[in-house]
């Protein structure tokens, strides 16, 4: 699915994924920092990814991805926009393009967020307190037996 507005292009096509770029820009994150490219790449297998590019260099600049069970529920997150583009309301599109995704429109839908409700509420969003299990980490040294 791709959706087109002035020099950008929003699209789901998993093979224009930049990983390189996405695991740079998440690495700046406070959701994502330390997060193993492997991980990453990994996580793009089970989603629906929404990449933003431009139309002439066909750069990413963006990107958003969506968790679903393909039918009653949907996770927003890592949703970014580089800084060199932020300003242009290209985070705002990129939510638009995801919320009326056929995935996302008629599913539940959660997301979190520290400092973006504001956005996030334009599209229906209402602020609730999630409970949240970290992911475990594997154990660096060998038990004792």
């Amino acid at each position: 699915m791709n959706f087109e507005r002035d020099d950008f292009i929003i699209s789901t096509e998993p093979e224009r994924l930049d990983i390189d770029f996405i695991w740079r820009s998440l690495n700046t994150t406070y959701w994502a920092q330390n997060r193993p490219r492997e991980i990453v790449a990994a996580s793009f297998k089970n989603s629906v990814c929404f990449g933003i590019y431009t139309k002439e260099s066909r750069q990413q600049v963006g990107f958003a991805r969506v968790v679903t069970d393909y039918a009653t529920f949907s996770w927003i997150c890592d949703v970014f926009v580089d800084e060199k583009h932020r300003k242009k309301g290209l985070a705002k599109w990129l939510m638009a393009c995801v919320t009326e995704h056929p995935l996302v429109k008629n599913s539940v839908s959660l997301l979190g967020t520290r400092d973006a409700h504001g956005l996030y509420e334009k599209y229906g969003y209402v602020r609730t307190e999630l409970m949240r299990r970290p992911r475990q980490q594997e154990e660096v040294s060998s038990p004792k037996r």
